[in-house]
């Protein structure tokens, strides 16, 4: 398995969750793959810049020398989220355009990890949130 994290899971995993922190230590145990997107850099680096959170800052960037920034690179990912956009304003659902683009994970075949529930608006997204206890 594969896992593309979103901001909110990143944000917790800096802040030490203990319950995301479980997950995701038991992630790394089995080698799986563990990515971020380049909108998700972007959201907490920006973040801990404008709250100056130093220690956070060194974490995060530590964070990113160890697992895969995804960029958004390729026009397929692009395809994909005008897709989602257009579905979901025909179902009359709209979602941040941001979540939208991190929500392409399933053009990559990526389980896209959040604690945004609205992401499951998006129709073939395999989402899991590692924020609840079940986890």
């Amino acid at each position: 398995m594969s896992y593309l994290l979103d901001s909110n899971i990143v944000t917790y995993i800096l802040k030490r969750n203990a319950t995301v922190n479980k997950k995701f230590r038991e992630v790394r145990r089995l080698k799986q793959d563990v990515f971020i997107s380049c909108i998700t850099y972007y959201e907490v680096k920006r973040g801990l810049l404008a709250i100056n959170a130093t220690r956070q800052l060194v974490d995060f960037n530590k964070f990113c020398q160890i697992y895969k920034i995804l960029l958004i690179d390729d026009l397929e990912i692009i395809e994909r989220a005008c897709e989602i956009y257009v579905d979901l304003q025909l179902r009359g659902f709209t979602i941040q355009e941001q979540d939208i683009l991190i929500a392409t994970a399933i053009a990559r075949g990526l389980i896209l990890v959040s604690n945004d529930y609205h992401l499951l608006r998006v129709q073939g997204i395999n989402l899991e949130n590692w924020a609840r206890i079940e986890y």
